[in-house]
């Protein structure tokens, strides 16, 4: 739907773009968003009107500030929190090494910039004790900490409340006591803590309930920063949990800003589950609510109590829109287009070259698909429930374990990848291979009754068509008609609610999704047999359709 002058749409952040952190510097608005596995690491949008808006930058994005070689999937960045003070932007972040079973690896980073735009700094290590921290610069100048402690003991549970800690900027390291000042409402899972002091009293803000369908943005203040903090007499602020047939769901982790004029929006992660399914393949979204501040001195949502409203009225500022994202990337020399990231490295260049073959991304196949190492995989994200890709692929495979082609991937339990292969009875060839999201299980790709024959050394169109839970892939060569191949495919399993097991859960149930990021579409190339296969893409097309 179109965005009107007087109206926001939401999600404002549509497809992958999850734990909001926002700011306001003079006029303009920065949202900064979690990436987990993919690099480089931190999404930060602008805006100037809080109904447009545009990538400005991926701030981290060399070595020193982030490796993720290795980490499992939905790990990587957690939950950043953006601000600004002193004259600079302070960007906190976590890189989580593991989160399954009772114990985490979540080592805490701050890095800081002169404009958006950087350059961002080295990392200054904070701790890890726990994930999701946010910075909090106090009137008298003074800085503190906010982040959840992990428990692995579960005394009473695994999240064991909110803890504050006093950041010495000259020292640049944590200074005093760790204060645990925030234990949780009944929702439980209590993470996600951003702080904030307004006339008077010092104001939490908290995800609690879980990131799945029971998910909350809950609120608390305390007179004293280290508290006793007293919840909201709502306990929430926003959430869908009361509202199964809501289109926004999972509504939770939130910031808030105001604007120049003391009107006052809420961001929140969000998901729209396909219709009639708790599957949601856009991943959890940016979504935005007006609030206003009641004589009570709590924050309530401008609409309905605790709903998440796809439409809201937007702040009296002036209209600001972008260009908008061509359908058709060409590549050229320089920077990867804005769209696109990878996974995990930070040595692009061993995966991928825009110049050495001018007017070609070049990807240099490496490990297989589903790899938490080095894969050579270039995607963009989802952004609507049906859509259109295509792109054109030129290599030269001479064994079985060489692969490229293009691919609908979530992660490595989950994905559907259109390849350009060898057979040995037939030559160069078309397979197609799935996973759909069960795991443990074995990679197979679908056995069709025969491989399908390509020209060789010809370059090979390939083309994916979603339409919501249908997958189809097409192929042509030489300009020729565009040909099927392979049967409909399941488009839901890419989705936050499938991947290792989690699509047995029976839908509209409040359990916790252990899958935290969302579709991509892109180029992949893959080479088990270590020779490095190169594979040349000429251009890549994205078109989202009209729901349904």
């Amino acid at each position: 739907m179109p965005h009107t002058e007087n109206v926001i749409q939401n999600p404002i952040l549509p497809g992958f773009n999850p734990d909001p952190s926002i700011v306001r510097v003079g006029d303009d608005y920065y949202i900064a968003t979690s990436t987990f596995e993919w690099y480089p690491g931190v999404q930060i949008h602008h805006s100037r009107d809080l109904v447009h808006w545009e990538l400005a930058v991926r701030p981290l994005s060399r070595e020193k500030q982030l490796d993720l070689r290795g980490e499992p999937d939905s790990c990587g960045i957690w939950a950043p929190c953006l601000t600004y003070s002193d004259g600079q932007f302070w960007l906190i972040y976590t890189d989580m090494k593991r989160k399954s079973g009772t114990m985490r690896d979540c080592h805490n980073y701050l890095v800081t910039a002169p404009s958006i735009e950087g350059p961002w700094s080295d990392p200054v290590f904070l701790n890890s004790s726990g994930f999701d921290p946010s910075l909090f610069h106090d009137d008298d100048g003074k800085k503190w900490l906010v982040n959840m402690v992990c428990d692995y003991r579960c005394r009473p549970s695994r999240f064991g409340g909110i803890v504050v800690q006093e950041y010495d900027v000259e020292k640049r390291k944590l200074v005093g006591p760790a204060v645990n000042v925030f234990r949780g409402s009944s929702l439980g899972l209590t993470e996600g803590p951003h702080l904030y002091r307004r006339n008077g009293f010092y104001y939490l803000i908290l995800a609690e309930g879980g990131t799945g369908y029971g998910h909350a943005v809950t609120m608390a203040r305390a007179k004293a920063l280290t508290g006793p903090y007293e919840l909201h007499p709502d306990v929430s602020v926003v959430s869908s949990r009361f509202f199964p047939e809501a289109p926004l769901q999972r509504a939770g982790h939130g910031d808030f800003v105001e604007t120049a004029d003391g009107e006052t929006y809420l961001v929140h992660l969000t998901s729209r589950p396909l219709p009639g399914l708790y599957r949601s393949p856009l991943g959890r979204e940016t979504a935005i609510q007006k609030c206003v501040w009641g004589e009570d001195g709590w924050l309530r949502l401008a609409g309905e109590k605790f709903l998440p409203q796809e439409r809201v009225a937007a702040p009296k500022l002036p209209p600001h829109p972008f260009p908008s994202e061509p359908d058709r990337t060409a590549f050229t020399p320089g920077t990867l287009p804005k769209a696109f990231q990878w996974l995990r490295t930070p040595h692009p260049e061993r995966i991928f070259s825009l110049s050495d073959r001018p007017g070609h991304l070049r990807l240099y196949a490496r490990e297989s698909v589903g790899s938490w190492y080095e894969q050579a995989l270039v995607a963009r994200r989802q952004t609507g429930f049906s859509y259109d890709a295509e792109t054109e692929v030129e290599a030269n495979p001479e064994n079985y374990m060489q692969l490229a082609g293009l691919i609908a991937y979530y992660n490595r339990s989950a994905y559907h990848y259109l390849a350009l292969t060898w057979d040995d009875k037939i030559g160069a060839c078309l397979h197609v291979l799935t996973c759909n999201g069960a795991w443990p299980v074995a990679l197979t790709y679908l056995c069709l009754d025969d491989p399908t024959p390509v020209k060789p050394g010809c370059p090979v169109a390939m083309r994916i068509e979603v339409r919501e839970t249908a997958l189809r892939f097409f192929w042509r060569q030489q300009g020729g008609e565009w040909q099927r191949i392979g049967p409909p495919l399941d488009a839901s399993v890419l989705s936050d609610e499938c991947g290792e097991g989690e699509h047995t859960k029976q839908p509209g149930s409040f359990v916790g999704i252990g899958n935290f990021t969302g579709a991509f579409v892109g180029m992949a190339a893959n080479d088990m047999s270590g020779l490095v296969m190169p594979a040349d893409f000429s251009y890549f097309s994205y078109k989202n359709l009209a729901k349904g």
